[in-house]
């Protein structure tokens, strides 16, 4: 194959979330000496941005993105530590986790895939998380961005519990939080004190993005 046939074959399988092809061609590409960011930027990438959006247009669906996610991710596997010596940009840092009481996942885990796609480093903490867990996590990281997940209705008040954990450590102001999971809508967002809200996969990312470049925007150089 050639480079172009290699990075057309990437995206469109990708798209279809055929893995074991996704794996194949991302090797076959690194042993004709391609760039690892190439494949990340001009195939990996662009696949997942074009999965988001038939998602939102209603062509995608859940099972859709998921199985599309976990192709990419396996490339990013074999990726991931060849980005880390080249020094690749990331866009920022993210922690992610479902808040302490509740154990679901597939959410979160499918948020985190689409936001590594599109360029951000995620330091995922789990299910189950403790306040002063995210707390640590936070000083520990120093990240842009973090998530609280919560997909029960009786676990979104530890969103407050979070928030104010983050205040009680002086680190509120440090880092964006962003809000999300089944139940959560944008007014909760707003009645918690969150900086940002996003109802699916698709749009934590593009929210990210968007809070990130304000918040850069606004810190002088």
């Amino acid at each position: 194959m050639t480079p172009d046939e290699i990075l057309q074959g990437l995206y469109d399988q990708t798209l279809v979330g055929n893995a074991p092809a996704v794996l194949e061609m991302t090797n076959e590409a690194l042993q004709m000496g391609m760039d690892p960011q190439t494949l990340l930027f001009d195939a990996l990438i662009p696949s997942l941005e074009e999965v988001g959006a038939r998602f939102e247009r209603g062509d995608f669906f859940v099972p859709e993105m998921l199985i599309a996610g976990r192709a990419m991710s396996g490339a990013m596997e074999v990726l991931r530590p060849l980005l880390a010596e080249t020094g690749v940009q990331t866009i920022g840092k993210f922690v992610m986790g479902t808040v302490k009481g509740d154990v679901h996942d597939i959410g979160k885990n499918l948020v985190n895939i689409m936001l590594e796609g599109a360029g951000f480093e995620v330091i995922d903490l789990g299910v189950q998380v403790a306040p002063e867990k995210f707390v640590a996590a936070i000083n520990q990281h120093q990240p842009d961005i973090v998530g609280f997940s919560a997909f029960l209705t009786t676990t979104m008040p530890m969103f407050k519990a979070n928030m104010n954990a983050l205040q009680k450590a002086g680190i509120r102001d440090q880092v964006i939080v962003m809000v999300g999971g089944a139940p959560v809508t944008q007014e909760y967002a707003d009645a918690v004190g969150a900086d940002g809200y996003a109802s699916d996969a698709s749009a934590t990312v593009r929210k990210a993005k968007e809070l990130i470049q304000r918040r850069r925007s606004l810190t002088p150089a």
